[in-house]
Formats: structure tokens, sequence, C-alpha cells
């Protein structure tokens, strides 16, 4: 088996054993980029210089005899809306293409200070703003299961990467879904955490009350280990939450006693594909022979919650993209025109369709006479649907569904059609309204070979707990460990 064919877990072993180095491990992820990303555009940029350097001081500071961090040695691409000290953070727009960040986010400082080396910048949606990863400034992201079909969004770039071996783990954002729903996508596990539980500093924003920054990954393992490196408090970002950081990976392969699992009946209505559906009710039918109760619960709420967060989402990102007006940020024309025609041209050629269109959305509802009917209104549904979980929660551990309505469909498919592409999030969105913690892990395959995603969704700050019910399936079942032919 290649270096490339390993988890992250594995690579730190045999590195740890003496039976590989960081550079090794390195210049077997640099060759498969460069021999698969034609084919898929996972990245944007990869500098192998800097990826070779970064390699060779985990590898000396190892024969120094020097303490290592967790994540040594371990190549993890990061998605690119990411800030990277002196390296592009473009947001797969044509706004920030030229931009270079003068510091580190507070997660990519955390897989540094961990001995990680960052592999490259994934490609995603401009400004995360999307389902598919098709409208990056640059090109459409193709799953590696099937590359004429999307690999989902906004980070597709990073779940593409990790499906496609790649890297062996990327961290992703997730707003209303953008971790979870591609990786259900590319059948890898994705994890979105609480809200609060990872630092937002460094984080281009788009929506500031709902994004957060997860981990992609081949098995649940892995994505334990790295959420280990980046969860904890950073008193820079003024939403992140003091509380302990449990070391997920310890007791991870210790089955939940009495694990009651909360079923919404709500997931299991029209929309849903057949296939999507008999996969998610095999997965919990395997959880009831591993010795969980299927408790059904109502989540009445749910169905404004697609409407609400097409509401609040929005009206945030047109107040956080305010700020690129060719004057003080972004891209600037190079058009003659007063003030107001500078900006207005700026906009026009910085931001791409999909992103105007959100602004002006956003707009519209913040608006005079409109805020109440709108905004306000959609901020009564977010507690409605916290409600709702909380509701849930008292008569079970997690919930469980689908993570998204359909397996991967094609490119283009759905780019005339935006109300079809938001439909994409359905399942998603309000655990993001929620703040709660979501993760999709692999539960099986359509008939022609697509990856189907099984998504479990918890109380706050129980990100150990969920991962721990995963892993109860992961090691029951053999999903995880299919990879594309790419």
């Amino acid at each position: 088996m290649s270096l490339t064919e390993k988890t992250a877990a594995e690579l730190i072993a045999l590195q740890a054993a003496g039976r590989a180095s960081a550079a090794e491990v390195a210049d077997a992820f640099l060759a498969a980029v460069r021999d698969r990303d034609p084919k898929l555009n996972a990245f944007v940029l990869v500098d192998e210089a800097d990826v070779r350097r970064q390699a060779a001081a985990v590898d000396a500071k190892r024969a120094a005899g020097g303490p290592l961090g967790r994540l040594a040695g371990v190549p993890v691409a990061v998605k690119d809306v990411l800030c990277t000290r002196d390296v592009r953070t473009t947001c797969a727009s044509r706004m920030l293409e030229h931009f270079v960040p003068p510091y580190d986010a507070h997660v990519v400082e955390r897989l540094r200070a961990e001995d990680a080396v960052i592999l490259g910048k994934t490609n995603m949606d401009e400004f995360a703003m999307g389902s598919s990863t098709e409208n990056s400034a640059r090109r459409p992201t193709r799953n590696p299961w099937d590359p004429e079909r999307i690999p989902g969004g906004s980070s597709g770039g990073s779940a593409a990467a990790v499906a496609g071996g790649l890297a062996p783990v990327a961290l992703g954002t997730d707003t209303g879904g953008s971790i979870r729903q591609p990786a259900a996508l590319c059948g890898v596990v994705g994890l979105k955490p609480t809200y609060g539980r990872v630092s937002r500093y460094g984080l281009v924003a788009f929506a500031s009350s709902l994004d957060q920054v997860g981990p992609f990954a081949r098995d649940v393992t892995d994505c334990a280990l790295v959420l280990e490196a980046i969860a904890g408090h950073d008193r820079r970002d003024s939403t992140s939450v003091g509380q302990p950081v449990p070391a997920y990976t310890k007791a991870l392969a210790e089955p939940v006693k009495g694990l009651r699992i909360g079923v919404p009946r709500e997931f299991f209505g029209e929309g849903l594909d057949a296939e999507v559906g008999a996969a998610v009710q095999a997965a919990l039918a395997e959880y009831r022979r591993l010795g969980a109760e299927l408790v059904e619960v109502s989540l009445p709420h749910s169905r404004y919650a697609l409407a609400a967060y097409y509401i609040v989402a929005p009206a945030e990102a047109s107040s956080n993209l305010a700020r690129y007006d060719g004057m003080h940020f972004g891209h600037r024309t190079s058009q003659k025109a007063d003030l107001i025609g500078t900006y207005s041209k700026s906009r026009g050629e910085g931001f791409g369709p999909e992103v105007r269109r959100r602004i002006m959305i956003g707009t519209y509802v913040l608006s005079s006479g409109y805020k109440d009917a709108y905004y306000v209104q959609a901020l009564k549904v977010r507690r409605l649907v916290k409600g709702d979980y909380d509701a849930a929660f008292s008569r079970c551990d997690v919930v469980a569904g689908p993570t998204t309505p359909t397996a991967a469909f094609k490119l283009g498919e759905k780019a005339d059609d935006p109300l079809a592409m938001y439909l994409s999030d359905v399942y998603t969105v309000a655990a993001n309204l929620a703040g709660i913690p979501g993760l999709s892990v692999p539960c099986g395959f359509t008939r022609s070979g697509l990856p189907i995603g099984l998504q479990l969704l918890g109380p706050p700050f129980a990100e150990e707990r969920l991962l721990r019910v995963a892993r109860m399936y992961e090691s029951a079942t053999d999903w995880h460990t299919r990879r594309p032919g790419v």
C-alpha cells in the first residue's frame, strides 16, 4: 500500500517507527497532486518548495530528539477561505485574487504548532457561497468518484482532495452544510463543530453567526485527531468558547452504552432519493443491531429552516462583503469613474454571479421597511429550530438522518436553477441555525457507484459523543475503506 493510501494516524505511526520520513510522505502526496489534480481541480495553490521545507523541518526536529506535535509530518490541505501567512488567500474569487495575508488563521497556527505540513489551498465556491464548487472563479472541482459530477460545496476542493488521495486530511468551513454535504457526496468523513468550539480568527467571513471550521478525513479516527488539534479557546475571537477540549481520540473506540438515536420523521419525506433513503435506513438498522434504540422525534420547524437560512446568511454576507469596494479592500477596477462608479464597477468585476445574488438578497432583507418582515422573522424561526433540537435531545443522544437528499449530480445540472441548488442543503442548514455539531459518515453507494452519507447531529459541544457514535457504525461496516479509481 502506497503512502497516499494511508490514514493520518497510520502516517504518524510509520514516521514514529522510522519506516517513513516526513519528506517521503510529502513527496508522495505532491506526486499524487501532480498526477491526479489536473483531473479534479481540488487545489488552487500548491507550493512544492515550501511543502518540502516544512517536511524537512519536521524531520530535523525528529532527528534532534525534540518534542513533536500530534500531527507531525501529516500533510493537511486547507480551504482557500482560511488565511495563510505570506501565501495567497483568494476565496476562489477575483475580488481577492492578489491578497496575501500577513498572518495565519488560528486553525492554521494550531496545525503548524502540531508540526503538520500545510500541503496547499483548496478550491471552493467563491466566498463559500454555493453547494457544488461550480461557483469558483478559477474552475469547478470534480468528484473523484465520477469527474462528470460535482463534489459538493462550498468546501468541495477539500473533500475531493481527501477522497481522491491527494491529502490524508483537510480543513473546510461549514455555514449551511459546506463540510457535511461534500463529505457525503465524496464518501469521506466531515465534521462541523459546535459554533464557538473552533476559532474563526483568520477565516474570511461569509455569515459570521453561522460559519465554523472543521475537518475532512477518510475515517472517524483522523477526524477526531484533527479536531483535537484545532479546537479550543482563542481570545482573538469573541465567539470562541472557553470550554476544555476533550481528548477525542482516547475514548473513540468505546461504544455509547444505552445509545438512543432520534430519527426525525421530517427527514424521510418528499424530495429524498429512494437509494439515499434506503442506505440511511440500512445504517439505522445496523445501529439497532449494535444495541441502539431508535426513537422517533419531530423537528416541526425544520420545514422553514432553509427559507430562514437564505435570509439570515445573505443578510450577514451583505454586511461582511461591504468592505470589498475597490478602495479599502479587494479588486479595483481599471476603468475611470467617480467614487460611486468605482465602487460599483469594482464590485461588479470582482464578485461572481452567485455572490452578487446573495448580496442583493441580503441588502433587500435588511432594507428599511423589509427588515421586520423578513430578517426579524427569520431570527424567530431560528430560535424555534433551536428549540426543536433541544426538545429532541431531551429524548435521545443523537439525531440521525440523510446528509443530502440525493447523491452527487452532474456538473451544470443545477447551475441555472438556484432554488434547486439551495435544496441540496435542506438537511444540513438547521444545524448551523441551531449552532449544534454535525457529522457525515459514509453509509453506502448508489447502484451507479456514488457515495451516500449518514448525518449525525448532537447537542452543543457533544463532538466526543458524535465521534464515538460514528465510530461504532464505522467499525461495523467497510464503506469508509472504499476508494475511487481516479
